[in-house]
């Protein structure tokens, strides 16, 4: 199971492994895969922790992180983005942790030294992205830098040169790919449908050649419902040189998930998920429960572009996991939630989808009549 793109990066095979959890990047470097971590979700001095623990653990072996860089977005400034959230939206909101009895954060929760984000601080613009790949560009380890929203401006990108790091972006569209492809990037990853997060309308299997088409001979990365060996051997059997896989990680001892969002993650199958734009402002796929529906309901006033709904919900999202509420409990993942109903550890995970990638193109080739 090697392409490429391995050879490029220093690895022995070509599984990424997109998470929030420092341990989940460890042990799929560890196992000859990439983990990436998710970079979005914290300070700059958390991320500075985080990668300071990844690259003594890892050495010399490689791993990257992905960042919210959207293209479009209503700008930098904390205290005018504050100011363009309506009280109607902040009330609507209050109304419904009211109405389950949410109780509000401690007075402390975001104070100096939390590893805890406030709204103000939320990875998803350009000024506080640029301040966390700041910091992360300084470890040796790091190779691979993704955007999961846009192409990386220029400046980030020569920056990344200089640094022998290579940089891709997430593509739910061919028209994104393409745009990724002149922007200069070295890769690209082809999320479908299935996929957990910020996810587009077009299914894997439909999206993933047409965009290895697009942009070749760039490298492309199959994503979005791709939990297993087979599932990698079909991706690459559409001209993929590797996968992205994010959602299988979840249920994994190493996984940062806590035991209410784990223990539904669990019990979930591929048909508990919803795509809304409730997290971000923008689609993003998740575990389905009532704070979800409830973005839906004819009383709710309604979405909030990127970074406003975020800032809106962040504190409210925060408040619901520390309450434990289960009908309201959600995660971000993708249909392949349905293939990981149980707990095997990343190295594992790793070992199986090789074999069962080994598997299944003998399988294929047995379809072969070469007599």
């Amino acid at each position: 199971m090697k392409t490429p793109i391995c050879d490029t990066l220093g690895i022995d095979v070509p599984i990424f492994a997109f998470t929030h959890c420092r341990d989940v990047v460890v042990e799929v470097s560890k196992a000859g895969g990439m983990g990436v971590l998710g970079a979005a979700g914290f300070t700059p001095a958390k991320l500075k922790e985080e990668l300071n623990w990844i690259q003594d653990k890892l050495g010399e072996k490689p791993f990257g992180i992905d960042v919210i860089m959207p293209k479009v977005y209503m700008g930098d400034d904390v205290g005018d983005l504050q100011a363009m959230i309506p009280e109607e939206h902040k009330a609507w909101v209050q109304s419904m942790l009211r109405k389950h009895d949410i109780p509000d954060l401690p007075a402390d929760y975001f104070g100096e030294g939390s590893e805890h984000v406030s709204g103000e601080q939320i990875g998803w613009t350009h000024k506080i992205c640029r301040e966390l790949i700041e910091i992360a560009v300084g470890y040796p380890g790091l190779k691979v830098l993704v955007n999961a929203l846009g192409t990386p401006p220029d400046d980030i990108l020569a920056t990344c040169r200089e640094r022998n790091i290579k940089v891709g972006a997430l593509a739910g569209r061919v028209k994104h790919a393409i745009a990724h492809k002149e922007g200069g990037l070295d890769f690209i990853i082809a999320q479908g449908h299935e996929g957990g997060g910020h996810t587009g309308e077009v299914t894997t299997m439909v999206l993933l050649p047409q965009v290895v088409d697009a942009v070749a001979p760039l490298p492309v990365l199959g994503a979005g419902g791709i939990a297993s060996g087979r599932q990698a051997a079909a991706a690459m059997a559409m001209g993929a040189q590797g996968v992205w896989c994010g959602s299988v990680w979840l249920t994994t001892p190493e996984s940062e998930v806590g035991p209410l969002p784990r223990k539904k993650l669990l019990a979930a199958t591929s048909e508990d998920t919803v795509r809304t734009r409730m997290l971000s402002g923008k689609p993003a796929r998740m575990l389905r429960s009532k704070w979800t529906d409830a973005w839906d309901d004819a009383n709710c006033p309604g979405f909030l572009p990127m970074p406003l709904q975020g800032m809106l919900v962040q504190e409210a999202n925060l408040r619901i996991d520390r309450a434990g509420n289960e009908e309201l409990a959600f995660y971000p993942t993708g249909q392949a939630v349905g293939m990981t109903n149980d707990e095997r550890d990343c190295k594992t995970i790793v070992f199986e989808m090789i074999n069962d990638y080994i598997a299944a193109v003998e399988r294929l080739n047995q379809t072969l009549d070469i007599a």
